[in-house]
């Protein structure tokens, strides 16, 4: 077989496989390409897999010692389903919030949720109970599924929230309103009959802005399933491009082994929605943990592994202590933070069979978004990679909103089906980002002439914490509630190992004597753990200011990295 190019293998896949058939749809007043033959919905997206899945006879969910086939999940899926319905009366366009860590029962209600009509509220397992309440009366949920740490951080928020809550796991809450209960209910059932648009709300996920609290990202099925898709032709493109020897063996069977946080679009969407049509076994851990990580690969032969870049380091490090090799990756990708050029090669080296990758995507374009993968990233390191085809569109704007020339760093913009439809209960904060259908992400890029993009900045005060977004002005924030406080700054300090964590310059009241442990303790009721600042830089001077008068981050990070934070 003859290697084809980019272009030519876009063109074949589209005109050739009906499965990437496109055509043209208008929504919300604005046009777009889309997939003219995919699944409409989510739950659509689950039903049609059976035939890729082992036609329902194959393992699909592995986790610690338990294992469902496609068949049992979805009859898990529609068990709970039905209670949903006839237990609890949730209708469709009704909001059900999911807070839990990684587990198989998350799996099977954000499904359960989605075939009844239900919108998926994903709740971030590491929030206090203040960010809690914020996320909850922002999102208005009619039941809250939670495990046990999350229903404790819950408790306060009963009462004044009207919340009920349905513990998942063994020992959570009133054994009368239990997952195990539901489930119990309705142990045969058929899938739900409801009629679904393309266009109705699928999730709200929630991503951390430059306003303080986080933004509820409304996604609808369309955006979800055309990302989903986008992914699953380049797979099929992959062959075409570097056509397989003669002599080698047969791909084996997809198999995806989830490390990062169901609550992200780095697990949801590029492995578990993909798995359905991908036809790929899922493995989850309830917590990273590398060695871990290195007996599931093993065991359950794992091909492919994507995480931030952290986990991908972890990886390394612990295959090298063990002095094993893992022969199975095939696929080392990366997704939440930028990887350091200097592990791309550290990571060919040491996994010798597997791509390694890059992606950029953010929860507001349902992950999808920018990737490259194998020698060429290898190549070039610094680089974000290529637009997805064949839906997206991209363009580079100056600050006045005119597209700058190529080669010339300007704020990326992309156009696709799978941005999201607004920010919940924001319409500003919607019209500041997304006009006639353009997604102003705030990072700064800029392309070449092979349509290669490299991110040189963000300009929104967003530190990514090992994959994890936190806003500056969210820590700024409960920094402030300290009554010795009168000002404080907080910006990214570089880390080898997350990449970069939180650190702040704070302006000291006179007559109070405030260290870092004590600031660090008042703000562990504030603040998630991974927000609280690592490095606290205290002074009784002003915090300096720019020529707007606001404070000037850029030159009080840089001067407070050149000195050492103050010590306990």
């Amino acid at each position: 077989m003859t290697a084809m190019t980019l272009d030519d293998a876009i063109a074949h896949v589209t005109t050739t496989n009906p499965q990437f058939a496109i055509t043209t749809a208008t929504v919300r007043g604005v046009s777009y390409r889309v997939f003219e033959n995919t699944p409409p919905t989510v739950g659509a997206l689950l039903r049609s897999s059976r035939s890729v899945q082992g036609d329902g006879a194959a393992d699909y969910l592995v986790y610690e010692d338990a294992r469902w086939t496609f068949d049992a999940y979805c009859q898990d899926v529609k068990s709970l389903a039905a209670a949903l319905q006839q237990e609890l009366g949730v209708k469709q366009g009704d909001r059900v919030a999911i807070a839990m860590r990684n587990c198989p029962e998350l799996l099977i209600l954000v499904m359960a949720i989605t075939s009844v009509g239900a919108v998926v509220v994903f709740v971030n397992a590491w929030w206090t109970t203040n960010e809690l309440d914020y996320a909850l009366r922002d999102s208005q949920p009619k039941i809250v599924f939670a495990d046990g740490e999350r229903l404790n951080r819950l408790s306060p928020l009963i009462e004044p929230l009207s919340l009920t809550c349905v513990g998942v796991r063994e020992g959570d809450g009133d054994s009368a309103l239990s997952y195990s209960t539901l489930h119990g209910a309705h142990p045969v059932a058929d899938w739900p009959d409801v009629d679904v648009d393309t266009d109705d709300d699928f999730a709200i996920m929630y991503s951390s802005g430059t306003t303080g609290h986080p933004k509820g990202v409304v996604q609808t099925h369309r955006g979800a399933v055309n990302a989903v898709y986008m992914w699953l032709m380049q797979a099929v493109m992959a062959p075409l491009i570097n056509p397989p020897a003669p002599d080698d063996p047969p791909a084996p069977r997809p198999s995806a082994l989830v490390v990062t946080p169901l609550f992200h679009v780095t697990a949801t969407h590029p492995l578990f929605l993909l798995s359905l049509p991908a036809g790929a076994k899922l493995a989850l851990l309830p917590k990273w943990d590398a060695a871990d990580a290195v007996r599931v690969i093993q065991n359950e032969q794992i091909t492919r592994f994507l995480g931030v870049p952290t986990q991908s380091a972890d990886l390394m490090e612990e295959v090298r202590r063990q002095g094993v090799s893992l022969p199975s990756l095939d696929f080392i990708g990366a997704g939440g933070a930028k990887r350091p050029p200097a592990q791309v090669n550290q990571l060919a080296d040491t996994f010798p069979n597997a791509d390694i990758a890059t992606g950029w995507g953010m929860t507001e374009t349902n992950a999808i978004g920018i990737g490259m993968t194998g020698s060429e990233y290898v190549q070039r390191p610094g680089v974000a990679g290529r637009l997805y085809p064949p839906l997206q569109d991209i363009k580079f704007l100056d600050a006045d909103g005119h597209p700058v020339p190529q080669g010339t760093p300007g704020e990326i913009t992309v156009k696709s089906p799978s941005n999201m439809r607004c920010y919940l209960n924001k319409p500003e904060a919607t019209v500041d980002v997304l006009q006639d259908g353009w997604l102003r992400t705030g990072d700064i890029g800029m392309i070449d002439a092979d349509g290669v993009i490299t991110i040189v900045d963000r300009a929104k005060n967003i530190i990514i914490r090992g994959g994890e977004n936190i806003a500056c002005l969210e820590v700024e924030a409960a920094i402030h509630r300290h009554e010795a406080v009168i000002e404080a700054c907080a910006f990214s300090v570089p880390d080898d190992r997350l990449g970069e964590v939180v650190g702040a310059a704070v302006h000291v009241r006179a007559g109070f004597d405030l260290n870092p442990s004590a600031l660090r303790e008042f703000l562990k009721t504030h603040l998630a753990h991974f927000k609280i600042p690592v490095a606290f830089w205290l002074q009784s001077d002003a915090l300096p200011r720019a020529a707007t008068d606001k404070l000037d981050r850029r030159g009080l990070r840089a001067r407070c990295l050149e000195t050492d934070p103050n010590k306990d």
